[in-house]
């Protein structure tokens, strides 16, 4: 048998510490605390206390003499070890048997009482007979019950911490007094977070885990005014973030991921040479068609002669060996769209011009186009079997739009053409190799495709169908692609003789089926490796445009914005795209509007012509962020409609003074204010003194004007200037005063100089901005 601690003998009897060590005590083992270690031989001695075997039986019913009753203190005396002998019986049947309710207290003591009497009663024992008379073994009398010994049964009591009561009146507290102290957790990352370009203040407060409120105070010291809905920029928002220590990041927007993950750089050796891809415009009238269809009809084959049909705007050629794409926009709306939207697909524009007709006012149209998008410009002058056919007056006229072509002296490549007769086409494929050749136009064939969205239509029998300019790469049936907000796996493809193909190259120009949408002109199309990462993309895309939708709108040019903007230093030129009813008044405004033009700003004349204001002028004023101004001509409600939804803006005028003065202000705006010294009085100092802890003090008097706190001096002696600064003190007598006028005398101070004498002339000057005018 093995030591034991007083706290494990209690456990396994299942009695508190407390109870086990007056058990001990009882038994002669003296314990010191519920810790103490108990010998083998103490543990023996208690466990013998506990034996069921030590405790005596009593005889069942023998008969016993009747029992006088004893004095009071003997009789104590004699139930003394029957009462130890009940509480070994008790709690060896506590130790064997366990009460079922341990919460319970112990029985009460009237309970206890009884039980003690009868067990110390033998059972065979008889009651005490009245009178001297002997009791019968089952006796017919009840005996009286003897007086029970008092014996306090000890109840099983459990760990519990004494709490003492006290019965004093507590002052009640307020509830943030037992409200839990919490230290305040102040957000303070280590590492940039990343946000949007454009997000809400309530975004930015979940961002940066403070107040909303907070973050308003915070932009309006700034001077920003913000709600909870508004949209902040990312400049704002980092401002917003620097005054929390906090540094953001702007992250990568969807167009840039995208332009990441698939435009990446080619391996050098992957480059081959692709076919250029040639525009033409022109006039309705100056046979662009013709051109195009006496190209199309010399190069293909004689067998596929009556198969000549262009289905989607676009036309692949081969010359000497080598592919041309010709691309066909007529009225150059989807041209505008896709420099509207900054994509330059074309590598070469044919500017088709008729001999007899010379520059049109569409011409002129093609010409700003073309320059806009900064793509080359080779003229086709049409029309020359015709006997009234003048290709001077054309060349004249183009240098009325700074094309100068080579036989003038200039860098514009000019042909001779006849779409009838086929005269000078050969040389105009010529220099359209030759351009493209100094071009070094280079793609990579084994990539994922890549390419432009020129058109988008619904079929009745193909579903939705898109007119694809691949640019790079390879693309083939099958392929997951997304445009824009679309997606879908191609289903077929046709190029631009309508016969189906698998696969397409760079520079190749077909329609593919397939898309779960429609997708804008002008979009970016890109193959991927699955469907479901085309999905996504396209998503990402969808929730874009709904953000930029909802967000502020693309902000224009207005005469009324170039003020703000001048005073920033932000606009130096005003795009104009004029309008007028008649050639001499569009002259009249030309000439008065350049003059206004100076070294400092200037007026951009973008296009200048007869006629109302048409769509495509809009279309050019987004691009090129203009103000339209319309002499005599008034624009209708649909021009209306799409000016409002670009954000463009339209002003009429009926005199022509009222356009030159409106344009003359918005310059003036935009000039630099001059700087004018305006002297306010003068002192003459007639005494000094010494301060100490301020300096050099100069009393003097007022010849003329004034005197001002903030005003800038200037010290004079002998009339050579000795100082130039700010005053630093102002007083008469004892007090300081803001100014002080002529005919007064005044004590006056320099800032961080003392070298003042007496005779000096101190002079008090402004600067003043005096705005400029043309």
């Amino acid at each position: 048998m093995t030591k034991i601690r007083v706290y494990e003998l209690a456990k396994q009897f299942k009695m508190t510490s407390k109870n086990l060590i007056t058990k001990l005590d009882r038994l002669g083992i003296k314990v010191a605390n519920h810790m103490s270690v108990l010998s083998e031989e103490e543990h023996q001695k208690f466990l013998d206390f506990l034996n069921p075997d030590v405790v005596i039986d009593l005889p069942p019913t023998a008969p016993q003499p009747i029992v006088q009753e004893e004095p009071k203190q003997a009789r104590k005396k004699k139930e003394e070890p029957v009462v130890e002998e009940e509480v070994k019986v008790e709690e060896l049947e506590k130790a064997k048997k366990p009460p079922r309710a341990r919460k319970k207290t112990a029985k009460k003591a009237t309970e206890i009482e009884i039980e003690e009497e009868e067990r110390e009663r033998p059972k065979s024992a008889k009651k005490p007979a009245a009178k001297g008379k002997t009791a019968s073994p089952k006796g017919s009398a009840r005996p009286k019950r003897r007086p029970a010994v008092q014996v306090q049964a000890e109840p099983i009591e459990e760990d519990k911490p004494e709490v003492r009561r006290s019965f004093r009146k507590k002052k009640r507290g307020t509830r943030a007094q037992y409200r839990k102290p919490q230290e305040e957790k102040v957000f303070a990352p280590t590492e940039p977070i990343e946000i949007d370009d454009f997000l809400t203040l309530a975004e930015l407060a979940d961002v940066l885990h403070r107040p909303a409120t907070d973050l308003i105070m915070k932009a309006m010291s700034l001077g920003e005014m913000y709600t909870m809905n508004s949209n902040v920029p990312f400049e704002s928002a980092e401002l917003i973030a620097m005054e929390y220590d906090i540094s953001l990041l702007r992250r990568q927007t969807v167009a840039e991921e995208q332009v990441e993950t698939f435009e990446f750089e080619d391996k050098p050796e992957d480059m081959v040479e692709r076919a250029p891809v040639v525009t033409v415009m022109g006039h309705v009238d100056h046979g662009k068609t013709s051109v195009l269809d006496y190209i199309r009809s010399s190069r293909i084959a004689k067998g596929e002669a009556g198969g000549i049909t262009q289905h989607i705007g676009a036309s692949e050629v081969m010359h000497e060996g080598k592919r041309i794409v010709f691309l066909d926009t007529p009225g150059h709306e989807a041209f505008t769209t896709l420099r509207a939207r900054g994509a330059s697909i074309t590598d070469i524009a044919v500017l088709v011009i008729a001999a007899d007709d010379g520059v049109m006012p569409q011409t002129v149209e093609a010409i700003h186009h073309a320059k806009a998008a900064d793509v080359p410009i080779i003229v086709a002058i049409n029309k020359m079997d015709k006997p009234e056919a003048n290709p001077q007056r054309v060349k004249q006229e183009l240098t009325e739009h700074d094309l100068v072509v080579e036989d003038w002296g200039g860098d514009v490549i000019s042909v001779e053409v006849s779409a009838k007769t086929g005269e000078g086409i050969d040389q105009l494929m010529e220099m359209i190799l030759l351009v493209a050749e100094v071009q070094e136009l280079l793609a990579n064939p084994k990539r994922p495709g890549i390419g432009t969205i020129i058109e988008a239509n619904v079929d009745r029998r193909m579903g939705n169908t898109a007119t694809v300019l691949l640019e790079t790469g390879t693309i083939s049936i099958g392929d997951s692609v997304f445009a824009g907000a679309s997606f879908g796996r191609i289903r077929t493809m046709h190029n631009d003789k309508g016969k189906r193909i698998k696969t397409a190259g760079p520079s190749s120009a077909f329609k593919i089926t397939g898309l779960n949408e429609l997708p804008m002109a002008g979009d970016r199309i890109y193959v991927t490796a699955d469907e479901q990462t085309a999905r996504n993309y396209a998503e990402e895309n969808a929730l874009l445009l709904r953000k930029e939708r909802l967000s502020t709108t693309k902000k224009v040019a207005s005469l009324d914005d170039l003020f703000e903007g001048a005073e920033e230093g932000e606009l130096r030129t005003l795009n104009v795209i004029l309008r007028a009813d008649v050639h001499g008044s569009i002259e009249a405004i030309k000439q008065s509007l350049e003059k206004l033009n100076t070294d400092e700003v200037e007026v951009n004349i973008i296009r200048a012509q007869v006629g109302a204001i048409t769509e495509a002028d809009i279309l050019l004023a987004t691009a090129s962020e203009a103000v339209i101004l319309g002499f005599n001509v008034r624009p209708n409600n649909n021009i209306q409609a799409v000016a409002e939804r670009e954000n463009v803006e339209i002003r009429t005028y009926r005199i022509i003074y009222d356009i030159i003065n409106d344009v003359r202000d918005a310059l003036s705006g935009m000039l630099s204010p001059d700087q004018k010294e305006v002297v306010e009085g003068n002192i003459e100092v007639r005494n000094t003194f010494r301060v100490p802890g301020v300096g050099t003090i100069a009393g003097g008097y007022v010849q003329k004007g004034k005197i001002s706190r903030s005003s800038q001096v200037r010290l004079v002696r002998d009339g050579i200037v000795i100082y130039e600064g700010e005053v630093s003190s102002l007083k008469r007598f004892k007090d300081d005063v803001r100014s002080v006028a002529a005919g007064y005398e005044c004590g006056i101070g320099l800032k961080n100089y003392n070298d003042i004498k007496e005779g000096d002339i101190i002079e008090t000057f402004l600067i003043k901005e005096i705005q400029r005018s043309l």
